[in-house]
């Protein structure tokens, strides 16, 4: 391997260190957030352009070295914590609220919710928790909630959570607040159940996270010293040659 080579492939890797030092230092900043879920970075090594071999930076950074191809949101259940509060609502299995926003439906696993000022069942922003027939209106102070989604007030049936899934959940873009949009086939969810009284945590492991951002950063420290071990051979060689001339 060049010295060239040599210095390329130590600045992608110090480059993709940083990219997954990010991803899970926003785990991290959201690890308090209901429904959160955690991000990995994805990797792709482009061997078929490094067989094509018609590019210089094809050739300099070989058929080995591994390219940023985006995030890839990780939707596994996340812990249920009981707040004992009749309008927190956490979902047990596969599936999503859906929340009605400007911009069309979104979907949520985060059922911290509350009553908003047109006294419809609503996210924190105030954003409108949809249900089977459209929004559900929260007229009373004794609210019940099934395992299914019936929401009652006062003993009177007034409606019932819209839960579903999507066929291909890779697809779902995040929007913040624990908001997706997107998505394709929505469809009802099945066999998810509502626990009253609780929230769904976020999924991220503190401790993991910590121990991935500790090696990261020995690694990340450890490239920068063999970019300036590169650099100053790189410099010897020119001043060198300098004195051959």
């Amino acid at each position: 391997m060049s010295l060239t080579q040599a210095m390329y492939a130590a600045t992608i890797g110090a480059t993709n260190n940083q990219l997954r030092m990010d991803a899970l230092a926003n785990n991290l900043a959201n690890i308090s957030t209901p429904g959160f879920k955690q991000d990995r970075l994805v990797f792709r090594v482009p061997v078929e352009a490094e067989k094509a071999g018609d590019s210089n930076t094809d050739y300099l950074q070989g058929p080995s070295s591994p390219m940023p191809s985006g995030a890839r949101t990780d939707f596994s259940q996340g812990g249920l914590r009981q707040t004992d509060n009749a309008l927190d609502l956490a979902l047990n299995g596969t599936g999503f609220f859906c929340i009605k926003t400007p911009g069309g439906t979104h979907y949520t696993r985060n059922g911290s919710f509350s009553v908003n000022a047109d006294g419809v069942l609503a996210t924190k922003g105030g954003l409108p928790v949809l249900g089977k027939g459209g929004v559900i209106k929260i007229n009373g102070s004794d609210v019940h909630v099934d395992e299914r989604g019936t929401v009652s007030v006062d003993g009177t049936e007034v409606g019932a959570l819209k839960l579903v899934t999507v066929s291909q959940p890779d697809s779902l873009k995040k929007m913040g607040n624990a908001l997706f949009a997107g998505g394709s086939d929505e469809k009802e969810a099945d066999g998810v159940k509502i626990r009253q009284g609780y929230i769904e945590t976020s999924n991220v492991n503190a401790v993991r996270m910590m121990t991935e951002m500790i090696d990261l950063s020995r690694g990340y420290e450890s490239y920068q010293k063999m970019i300036q071990s590169l650099d100053d051979a790189a410099k010897k060689s020119i001043s060198d040659v300098g004195r051959l001339a």
